[in-house]
């Protein structure tokens, strides 16, 4: 099979319930529904996978859906678990998460590299090493380590969320074309696209 050929997950990083839903720390979620949504699909709550997940075809190739219900610190079970069961490598694998170093609603899609501090990518490394792809969603950063963990667990302004939206429609327009044509090709138009300004 091709590389053109095989099939890739989209993986969404978050915690679980109603609480966490609008927050920060969530816009990993928020990607995977912005793209269910799009492609008119659902997912399903599922114990083997330890999260919510569906299997489709996008422009011909198959496509996993992922948000892991582990909790965001356990986040690499419910990732293993799917990467187990249909032998997926770790460079099929894109991990979508918000992102402190980045500015709020700049997006930046990377291959490999560490965890950054970050717990859900810290857990996933565990399994999967550091050879999987990335999507970084920027977040901002509220200037003092000391106030991370408030920050990351707290909805965004309204003009942040405004930001992080209109960020997860350029994205998709990038994931669409890594599927259809290339890694590369989905970096360069993604990385050159104008921030929005709101």
């Amino acid at each position: 099979m091709s590389d053109a050929d095989k099939p890739l997950a989209i993986i969404g990083l978050g915690n679980p319930g109603p609480d966490y839903a609008h927050t920060r720390h969530n816009v990993g979620f928020w990607l995977v529904d912005a793209l269910a949504d799009k492609l008119g699909v659902s997912l399903r709550a599922d114990r083997k996978f330890f999260g919510e997940w569906t299997k489709l075809r996008w422009q011909g190739r198959e496509i996993f859906l992922l948000k892991p219900q582990t909790f965001m610190n356990r986040s690499g079970q419910s990732v293993a678990a799917l990467a187990s069961y249909f032998k997926l490598k770790p460079d099929q694998l894109l991990i979508v998460h918000d992102e402190l170093d980045l500015p709020t609603g700049t997006l930046r899609l990377k291959r490999g590299g560490g965890h950054g501090g970050h717990n859900g990518l810290r857990d996933i490394h565990k399994s999967q090493g550091e050879a999987y792809r990335r999507l970084r969603i920027g977040i901002g950063h509220p200037g003092d380590k000391n106030l991370v963990l408030s920050y990351v667990l707290a909805r965004p302004a309204k003009k942040d969320e405004t930001l992080i939206r209109h960020g997860l429609a350029q994205a998709i327009d990038a994931l669409s074309i890594w599927v259809d044509q290339s890694w590369d090709k989905a970096v360069q138009g993604l990385h050159s696209a104008p921030t929005s300004k709101a």
